[in-house]
Protein backbone atom coordinates (compact mmCIF):
# COMPACT_ATOMS: atom_id res chain seq x y z
CA UNK A 1 0.00 0.00 0.00
CA UNK A 2 0.85 3.83 -0.72
CA UNK A 3 2.43 5.84 2.09
CA UNK A 4 0.17 7.99 1.05
CA UNK A 5 -3.43 7.90 2.13
CA UNK A 6 -6.18 7.35 -0.51
CA UNK A 7 -8.53 10.71 -1.02
CA UNK A 8 -11.95 9.86 -0.33
CA UNK A 9 -14.75 12.57 -0.57
CA UNK A 10 -17.49 13.05 1.57
CA UNK A 11 -21.00 13.52 -0.36
CA UNK A 12 -23.70 13.24 2.28
CA UNK A 13 -23.26 10.44 4.70
CA UNK A 14 -21.24 8.72 1.75
CA UNK A 15 -17.33 8.99 0.83
CA UNK A 16 -16.63 7.66 -3.02
CA UNK A 17 -13.12 7.26 -4.28
CA UNK A 18 -13.18 8.22 -7.03
CA UNK A 19 -9.79 7.09 -8.54
CA UNK A 20 -10.72 3.32 -9.55
CA UNK A 21 -7.00 2.53 -9.34
CA UNK A 22 -7.00 3.73 -5.62
CA UNK A 23 -10.77 2.18 -5.46
CA UNK A 24 -9.53 -1.07 -6.28
CA UNK A 25 -6.72 -0.82 -3.47
CA UNK A 26 -8.95 -0.29 -1.11
CA UNK A 27 -11.67 -2.72 -1.85
CA UNK A 28 -8.93 -5.26 -1.99
CA UNK A 29 -7.57 -4.74 1.73
CA UNK A 30 -10.73 -6.24 2.87
CA UNK A 31 -13.84 -5.83 0.75
CA UNK A 32 -13.95 -2.34 1.89
CA UNK A 33 -16.90 -0.23 -0.25
CA UNK A 34 -19.20 -1.22 -2.89
CA UNK A 35 -18.09 -0.39 -6.48
CA UNK A 36 -20.31 1.93 -7.99
CA UNK A 37 -22.75 0.05 -10.28
CA UNK A 38 -21.05 -3.46 -9.41
CA UNK A 39 -23.47 -5.40 -7.16
CA UNK A 40 -21.55 -7.92 -6.45
CA UNK A 41 -17.63 -7.35 -8.23
CA UNK A 42 -16.79 -10.79 -9.87
CA UNK A 43 -12.64 -9.76 -9.87
CA UNK A 44 -10.55 -7.40 -8.20
CA UNK A 45 -9.63 -5.17 -10.87
CA UNK A 46 -12.48 -2.94 -11.07
CA UNK A 47 -12.67 0.38 -13.60
CA UNK A 48 -15.40 2.17 -11.25
CA UNK A 49 -15.62 4.68 -8.48
CA UNK A 50 -16.05 2.70 -4.82
CA UNK A 51 -18.74 3.99 -2.38
CA UNK A 52 -17.85 4.10 1.39
CA UNK A 53 -20.23 4.10 4.06
CA UNK A 54 -19.17 7.11 6.66
CA UNK A 55 -18.50 4.49 9.61
CA UNK A 56 -16.10 2.44 6.99
CA UNK A 57 -14.34 5.64 6.65
CA UNK A 58 -14.10 6.52 9.92
CA UNK A 59 -12.53 3.10 10.40
CA UNK A 60 -10.12 3.78 7.36
CA UNK A 61 -9.89 7.26 8.41
CA UNK A 62 -8.26 6.37 11.96
CA UNK A 63 -6.14 3.73 10.40
CA UNK A 64 -4.65 6.51 8.51
CA UNK A 65 -5.48 4.83 4.98
CA UNK A 66 -8.14 7.37 3.92
CA UNK A 67 -7.80 10.76 3.68
CA UNK A 68 -11.39 12.62 3.62
CA UNK A 69 -12.04 15.56 1.88
CA UNK A 70 -15.58 17.74 1.51
CA UNK A 71 -15.39 21.27 -0.71
CA UNK A 72 -11.74 19.81 -1.42
CA UNK A 73 -10.52 20.78 2.68
CA UNK A 74 -9.38 18.16 3.97
CA UNK A 75 -11.50 16.70 7.26
CA UNK A 76 -9.92 14.98 10.57
CA UNK A 77 -11.28 12.26 12.17
CA UNK A 78 -12.80 14.17 14.72
CA UNK A 79 -14.70 16.14 11.61
CA UNK A 80 -15.97 13.25 10.05
CA UNK A 81 -17.14 12.27 13.68
CA UNK A 82 -19.09 15.06 14.34
CA UNK A 83 -21.24 14.75 10.43
CA UNK A 84 -21.70 11.24 11.36
CA UNK A 85 -23.22 11.44 14.79
CA UNK A 86 -25.27 14.70 13.58
CA UNK A 87 -26.78 12.10 10.48
CA UNK A 88 -26.50 8.90 12.49
CA UNK A 89 -27.80 8.77 16.35
CA UNK A 90 -26.32 5.88 17.32
CA UNK A 91 -22.80 6.47 15.18
CA UNK A 92 -20.33 6.03 18.21
CA UNK A 93 -22.03 2.61 19.32
CA UNK A 94 -21.83 1.49 15.60
CA UNK A 95 -18.52 2.06 14.97
CA UNK A 96 -17.32 0.80 18.54
CA UNK A 97 -18.94 -2.43 17.23
CA UNK A 98 -17.69 -2.04 13.42
CA UNK A 99 -14.33 -1.14 14.47
CA UNK A 100 -14.10 -4.35 16.90
CA UNK A 101 -15.21 -6.47 14.34
CA UNK A 102 -12.52 -5.28 11.83
CA UNK A 103 -9.88 -5.59 14.30
CA UNK A 104 -10.80 -8.96 14.91
CA UNK A 105 -10.31 -9.98 11.26
CA UNK A 106 -13.97 -9.97 10.27
CA UNK A 107 -15.67 -8.36 7.20
CA UNK A 108 -18.28 -6.05 8.25
CA UNK A 109 -21.06 -4.51 5.64
CA UNK A 110 -24.38 -3.17 6.28
CA UNK A 111 -26.92 -6.02 7.11
CA UNK A 112 -29.84 -3.86 6.80
CA UNK A 113 -31.70 -5.92 3.71
CA UNK A 114 -31.05 -8.64 6.89
CA UNK A 115 -32.89 -6.12 9.50
CA UNK A 116 -29.56 -6.05 11.36
CA UNK A 117 -27.09 -3.37 11.92
CA UNK A 118 -24.13 -5.66 10.20
CA UNK A 119 -23.71 -8.74 8.09
CA UNK A 120 -20.53 -10.53 8.91
CA UNK A 121 -18.71 -12.03 6.78
CA UNK A 122 -15.38 -14.36 7.77
CA UNK A 123 -13.59 -14.15 4.40
CA UNK A 124 -15.68 -11.57 2.56
CA UNK A 125 -18.49 -11.19 0.11
CA UNK A 126 -18.58 -13.74 -2.92
CA UNK A 127 -16.06 -15.65 -1.33
CA UNK A 128 -18.19 -16.88 1.44
CA UNK A 129 -21.56 -16.60 2.61
CA UNK A 130 -21.97 -13.92 6.07
CA UNK A 131 -22.54 -16.35 9.10
CA UNK A 132 -23.62 -13.68 11.20
CA UNK A 133 -26.05 -10.78 11.62
CA UNK A 134 -24.84 -7.69 14.45
CA UNK A 135 -27.49 -5.74 15.90
CA UNK A 136 -26.15 -2.99 18.03
CA UNK A 137 -27.84 -1.61 21.23
CA UNK A 138 -26.36 0.29 24.41
CA UNK A 139 -25.34 -1.41 27.03
CA UNK A 140 -28.32 0.14 29.24
CA UNK A 141 -30.91 -0.36 26.36
CA UNK A 142 -33.60 -3.00 27.12
CA UNK A 143 -35.01 -5.47 24.10
CA UNK A 144 -38.05 -6.34 24.06
CA UNK A 145 -38.74 -10.31 24.02
CA UNK A 146 -40.69 -10.19 20.82
CA UNK A 147 -38.01 -8.27 18.97
CA UNK A 148 -35.43 -10.67 20.26
CA UNK A 149 -37.47 -13.55 18.75
CA UNK A 150 -38.54 -11.90 15.46
CA UNK A 151 -34.59 -11.78 15.36
CA UNK A 152 -33.87 -14.91 15.72
CA UNK A 153 -36.18 -16.09 13.12
CA UNK A 154 -34.85 -14.01 11.00
CA UNK A 155 -31.54 -14.99 11.19
CA UNK A 156 -32.62 -18.62 10.78
CA UNK A 157 -34.96 -17.86 8.21
CA UNK A 158 -31.67 -16.84 6.30
CA UNK A 159 -28.93 -19.37 7.56
CA UNK A 160 -26.92 -17.10 9.86
CA UNK A 161 -26.33 -16.52 13.59
CA UNK A 162 -27.84 -13.70 15.36
CA UNK A 163 -25.51 -11.55 17.78
CA UNK A 164 -26.04 -8.62 20.07
CA UNK A 165 -23.22 -6.65 20.32
CA UNK A 166 -23.47 -3.97 23.57
CA UNK A 167 -21.55 -0.76 24.13
CA UNK A 168 -21.38 2.50 25.34
CA UNK A 169 -22.44 6.32 23.53
CA UNK A 170 -18.44 6.73 24.13
CA UNK A 171 -15.71 6.45 21.70
CA UNK A 172 -13.76 3.56 21.98
CA UNK A 173 -16.04 1.81 24.75
CA UNK A 174 -15.62 -1.95 25.45
CA UNK A 175 -17.91 -4.11 23.60
CA UNK A 176 -19.76 -7.06 25.07
CA UNK A 177 -21.71 -9.77 22.16
CA UNK A 178 -23.89 -12.85 22.61
CA UNK A 179 -24.90 -15.04 19.81
CA UNK A 180 -27.83 -16.51 19.46
CA UNK A 181 -28.46 -19.67 17.39
CA UNK A 182 -31.49 -21.44 16.76
CA UNK A 183 -31.95 -24.53 18.57
CA UNK A 184 -34.68 -27.04 18.03
CA UNK A 185 -34.97 -29.57 20.53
Amino acid sequence: MNKEPIKGYLIGIKVIVWDHNEACKLYNLGFYGKPLGLRKPKKIDFKSPLVLSIIEALYLCEKGILKIYKDNEPMSFKDLLDICCSYIPRCIMLYNVYRDLREKGYVVRSGLKFGADFAVYEKGPGIDHAPYLVHVLSIDETLNPVELVRAGRLSHSVRKKFIIATTRNELGSKVEKIMFKWYRP
